[in-house]
């Protein structure tokens, strides 16, 4: 397949505080370097941009260095952080506004749908704006009548097809936006965040469209959306941008792992959580074990799926509970509960516990689709939160079945459940 974007050392940068403040200094200054064929001083300095710190400098770095390629139908999903520059790599794209460094080759007409606006005239009516948007693509009249019908139908705005589309709610304008970029016929469709204004029905209406203008039309889609499991099921490939720079570009799901453990750990999770409840009984320490298997690498608290690993913590209490049960909790990275387990299931019980230190250990059996997943243990007394721990580590699961049942193996079941506890002392 045929390249049709190719970006090279793309860099853009800003200069942060009011707009007109010392910039025809700055201006006049970029001019005399650049007439006696120096470089423009300006690029010599800026920050990345992590919006999270104050820095030093007036001048950002929204991209830097930014290199990719996107073959002709090809999905790319470009992830990150809020503010991490996917939006400003698009306008890019978009050619609605200009790199400072670098070049951005495109091979085809490009569509876009960048924010809720975008293309539209606000005082002409949808009809009109159809029509519009379709000649700005080169596309004569009727080849646009010929699409119209199709369009409106998708939109599902029929109606209101004559209003003009400053009378439209944000979700009717993104409706009809989304159906005339998609429908229109451009070779690259780019898509922002911008879909998450609609309903969860006209969002999978949008995400099964791409899909279809991707795989059977040939066209090329870039996508961005903090919606992982869409990026997942429609991207092959992806873009993760950190900071304005690439900190990960290839392969999808590898991609995304990065992204999700990265998240995992900065966020919310690796940390334990503080109750109120857990001054007199805690949970102290705790280690995964493994059965011996042949997986051949240094990743201690990897298993191979369908592998039996255990789960062994212990607990200091100060005082006597009664009706105490344990549960552990395996989620994957999209923060989805994939199993759970109590110690009163498999013939388990309630049990009591006094003042002292307890082992726990869960033996599991777990065929379950390859992938990074976390563990969390919980205790609980007559129905009262005692203690909960989220893991500080994360357990690496190695595919054992996904190559005989490929992506209709999405589930986890857990096989021989066993949960024995003592008291230490």
């Amino acid at each position: 397949m045929s390249l049709v974007v190719k970006v090279e050392n793309l860099s853009k940068q800003y200069r942060l505080g009011q707009v007109g403040t010392g910039t025809i200094s700055h201006d006049v200054n970029s001019w005399w370097h650049k007439i006696r064929g120096k470089e423009d001083p300006y690029l010599k300095i800026g920050e990345s941009n992590d919006r999270t710190v104050k820095g030093d400098s007036d001048y950002v770095w929204a991209l830097k260095d930014i290199n990719f390629e996107v073959k002709q139908g090809e999905v790319l999903g470009i992830i990150g952080r809020n503010g991490a520059g996917k939006s400003t790599l698009l306008k890019i794209l978009s050619r609605t506004t200009a790199p400072t460094t670098g070049s951005v080759k495109i091979k085809g007409r490009v569509a876009s749908l960048l924010e809720v606006g975008t293309g539209f005239h606000p005082e002409l009516s949808g009809r009109d704006n159809i029509f519009l948007n379709g000649a700005i693509l080169g596309m004569t009249r009727r080849e646009i009548q010929s699409k119209f019908d199709e369009i409106v139908d998708f939109a599902g705005v029929e109606r209101y097809i004559d209003t003009p589309v400053k009378r439209y709610s944000s979700g009717m304008y993104v409706r009809l936006a989304f159906a005339v970029a998609a429908h229109l016929e451009p070779e690259i469709l780019i898509v922002d965040e911008v879909l998450a204004v609609g309903d969860a029905e006209f969002q999978k209406k949008c995400l099964g469209k791409i899909k279809d203008v991707s795989v059977n039309q040939g066209r090329t889609v870039l996508f961005v959306s903090h919606n992982l499991p869409a990026i997942k099921n429609l991207c092959n490939t992806g873009l993760y941008l950190k900071n304005g720079q690439v900190c990960n570009y290839g392969e999808m799901s590898a991609i995304l792992e990065t992204y999700q453990l990265e998240s995992f750990i900065d966020e919310k999770y690796g940390l334990r959580n503080e109750l109120a409840n857990s001054k007199e009984l805690f949970f102290n320490q705790w280690l995964i074990k493994f059965e011996k298997s042949n997986i051949q690498n240094n990743n201690a608290h990897s298993i191979y799926s369908g592998n039996v690993f255990s789960v062994t913590f212990s607990l200091i209490s100060k005082s006597t509970y009664l009706n105490v049960e344990i549960g552990l909790v395996i989620r994957n990275l999209d923060g989805v509960i994939v199993f759970s387990v109590n110690s009163r299931d498999f013939g388990g019980d309630f049990f009591d516990i006094s003042n002292g230190t307890y082992n726990f250990n869960f033996e599991l059996r777990l065929p379950v689709k390859g992938g990074s997943y976390e563990i969390d243990i919980v205790i609980v007394s007559n129905g009262i939160v005692l203690d909960q721990w989220v893991s500080k580590t994360n357990l690496k699961v190695l595919s054992k079945y996904e190559s005989i049942l490929g992506n209709n193996w999405q589930g986890i079941v857990a096989e021989n459940v066993i949960f024995t506890y003592e008291k230490a002392h």
